[in-house]
């Protein structure tokens, strides 16, 4: 049930984050943008946050192995997919706490404020990097949602109500 709770509160959160993330590279500087950024912020330090209590539950609770009735790549693919779904979010995440941080701004992150010496080069670096895991993860839940419609349409297998 906590696994389940975990998931879609992430999906959830995940289609907050995204498009709000691309309607912040439009905006000027401005107090709209900042407000938009202390959400897109907080948004994606809980997505953060979350993501590391599945990483811990799933190492107490470790996950029902795949049954399926297909060929057993796709259990691989399946899980690689996952596994890069974990990554692609604490890639995100992590390279846009340092590109803030990098660019002389402060966040609060495990109840502690973090401040850093400026570095606007490496910033956009970690900007690009942010950018890229952006498109990533994308990517990833495409293919994962794909998975799930395709389980269901040609094979009659209902994996939401597999979801750990």
């Amino acid at each position: 049930m906590v696994s389940k709770l975990f998931h879609w509160i992430s999906a959830t959160l995940l289609v907050v984050q995204i498009p709000l993330g691309f309607y912040l590279v439009d905006l000027d500087f401005g107090k709209e943008r900042i407000s938009f950024e202390n959400i897109h912020i907080i948004v994606g330090l809980s997505i953060f946050y979350l993501t590391i209590f599945r990483l811990v539950n799933n190492i107490i609770n470790p996950p029902p192995k795949i049954t399926t009735n297909l060929f057993l790549g796709q259990k691989y693919l399946a899980k690689i997919n996952h596994l890069l779904l974990y990554i692609s979010i604490l890639s995100i995440t992590v390279s846009g706490i340092f590109k803030k941080l990098l660019s002389g701004e402060t966040l609060v992150i495990f109840f502690k404020e973090i401040s850093m010496r400026e570095d606007f080069k490496l910033a956009e670096q970690f900007y690009d990097i942010h950018t890229l895991s952006s498109y990533l993860i994308i990517t990833l839940v495409s293919i994962h949602i794909g998975a799930v419609l395709v389980h269901k349409i040609f094979f009659n297998e209902n994996l939401l109500k597999k979801i750990s």
